[in-house]
């Protein structure tokens, strides 16, 4: 039996796009909230080599009653190992502040990505960047004054993690869209799962065999600790979200592979919505009035960046193939 959502894309479709982002968002929001919720009882290396462990088997499975194991095995490893490592390093800076930011200070700081592809545009893409995009790169930064109030005397750098995870979540979407778009969603699923095993493991040796000092522990105890002890309870906790994280992601990976980013990048902002939503339900916090009015700063300038993006899209496929010398105005 072949389940064509596992197969390579084979061309656009908005639409399905749509409904499979939606999907993801909504899934994924509810995972990073477990996450949130069971971070005072594990650590961040015993979720991520629990978890990804987890999501291995699920790909394994999926794999063999889906098409085969062919469908784990990437067309182009480099960039498919890349995005696995970009994916790490996102997920490390995203969640390590958890126990101490809400859930929709983590959603605004991830969803400054379309700001860094803003940045990377002209020294990475060589493009011009011009007054609408460098207008809300000033409008999605004054929404993240505001949500982290780096005035504040509770101001802290671990509020910056969420930030940094955005860096590397602009550098996974550029990597997926320019070279890994033929790539099985399962493939790109069970690399990432393999790197965060790795990642995982890796952190429990270190820190097992060289533990931190025990103010340290203290202080950040889902980093600083390899291997809490392991209830029931947390168990399955981490498989839940082991099954949430593959589906959000399998979702994601598909939608980005089967429309143009542009098109998906403001519905993508919707995730600051549920995660509101999901902060409420499971934690009965909502955010203050300052988080909502920098969420929707954040996310008006990422919609205008995503805008512009697909206004250059057309301009550029409706220049003749000649070379012009006219010099294009920058977006």
């Amino acid at each position: 039996m072949r389940i064509s959502l596992f197969e390579g894309s084979k061309g656009d479709q908005p639409i399905l796009a749509l409904g499979l982002l939606l999907v993801g968002v909504v899934t994924l929001g509810f995972q990073d909230s477990l996450v949130k919720l069971m971070s005072s009882e594990t650590s961040l290396w015993q979720l991520q080599a629990l978890r990804s462990i987890g999501n291995i088997t699920f790909t394994v499975v999926l794999a063999t009653v889906g098409g085969g194991i062919a469908l784990l095995l990437p067309k182009n490893w480099k960039a498919v190992c890349l995005r696995s490592v970009l994916l790490v390093c996102c997920m490390f800076c995203f969640f390590a502040g958890a126990p101490f930011l809400s859930l929709p200070q983590m959603g605004a700081g991830l969803y400054t990505y379309p700001l860094f592809v803003t940045l990377f545009a002209g020294p990475v893409l060589g493009e011009k960047v011009g007054l609408w995009r460098l207008g809300a790169l000033g409008v999605g930064t004054a929404g993240g004054l505001l949500v982290f109030e780096p005035w504040h005397e509770d101001f802290s750098p671990i509020q910056l993690l969420p930030v940094a995870a955005g860096l590397f979540y602009a550098a996974n979407i550029l990597t997926i869209r320019q070279a890994c778009r033929q790539e099985s969603p399962l493939a790109l699923a069970f690399f990432v799962a393999v790197g965060f095993t790795i990642s995982g493991l890796l952190g429990i040796a270190v820190l097992t065999l060289f533990p931190l000092p025990s103010a340290a522990q203290a202080a950040m105890p889902f980093v600083a600790i390899g291997w809490p002890e392991l209830t029931l309870g947390i168990l399955g906790l981490i498989v839940l979200a082991s099954v949430l994280n593959l589906a959000g992601n399998i979702c994601l990976s598909r939608a980005y592979q089967t429309a143009e980013s542009s098109w998906l990048a403001p519905v993508d902002f919707s995730y600051l919505v549920f995660a509101a939503i999901w902060s409420k339900i499971v934690f009965d916090q909502w955010p203050t009035g300052l988080d909502l009015a920098g969420m929707a700063l954040i996310a008006g300038a990422g919609a205008v960046t995503a805008w512009r993006e697909h206004v250059r899209g057309i301009s550029a496929a409706m220049k003749p193939r000649r070379t012009s010398s006219r010099i294009s105005r920058p977006l």
